[in-house]
């Protein structure tokens, strides 16, 4: 079955574009992770892990063109991004786009969420922005949730796309050394911790990447059977 959300409404494609390219059960299937931020490579092999994957870099294509994020959704960017890497590599991809949803914004920054402060800014700015647009915005009304879409896409332009997320509140100041982007201020339902606070695995359990990745994990469960490998 395909997950939620599938691109343009079109039937779940992944199994029928694995055995069109040769794949059988049992044997490994190569992926290429469509993003050079290193944070991210790590929780999609941390997540990943034993899924009888082999797990490629983008790294190892350098000529690989950079992606526009320029669609109007997270699934638009995520597959856009997926399928590129696919036809330019001869692989399967797995990109993600994700972004932070903050309701007394009006939901933004959303899919601005990576370049929210402008263009080249850092993962500082943007929080700096965040909070500045925030101040004086009372707890209650700081309620905000990080939204992923992971897509699989393949050489001959299939995609699949998987949804996670993660409702939480935005807190009055950072805290907390590990994570990326918005996590340091970022305190998910029921924990008094930020993303930031919490140790890899943790944040993986409870993450909107990581929910979406678990469902392309469940997907792909039948059709692999060794551990996953990082190359």
């Amino acid at each position: 079955m395909c997950a939620p959300g599938a691109w343009n409404g079109r039937p779940c494609f992944a199994l029928r574009s694995l055995r069109g390219q040769g794949f059988s059960r049992g044997q490994s299937l190569e992926i290429v992770l469509a993003t050079r931020n290193r944070k991210k490579v790590e929780e999609f092999g941390r997540i990943l892990a034993q899924s009888g994957l082999t797990l490629r870099s983008l790294d190892e294509f350098p000529d690989c063109p950079d992606v526009v994020e320029d669609q109007e959704t997270f699934e638009g960017n995520a597959v856009k991004k997926a399928r590129i890497v696919a036809a330019h590599t001869g692989l399967a991809a797995v990109a993600d786009d994700s972004g932070l949803e903050v309701d007394a914004l009006g939901g933004a920054p959303g899919v601005f969420s990576a370049r929210w402060a402008g263009p080249g800014a850092d993962d500082r700015k943007n929080r700096e922005k965040l909070l500045a647009e925030l101040r004086g915005v009372p707890g209650g009304r700081r309620a905000a949730r990080f939204v992923c879409c992971i897509a699989l896409a393949f050489p001959d332009g299939r995609a699949e796309t998987f949804f996670g997320r993660v409702e939480g509140r935005i807190g009055e100041e950072p805290r907390g050394e590990n994570g990326f982007g918005y996590d340091p201020v970022f305190y998910p339902v029921g924990r008094a911790r930020t993303f930031a606070e919490m140790a890899g695995e943790e944040k993986d359990a409870l993450s909107h990447r990581g929910r979406a990745l678990r469902l392309l994990k469940s997907h792909l469960a039948g059709m692999v059977g060794s551990p996953a490998r990082s190359r």
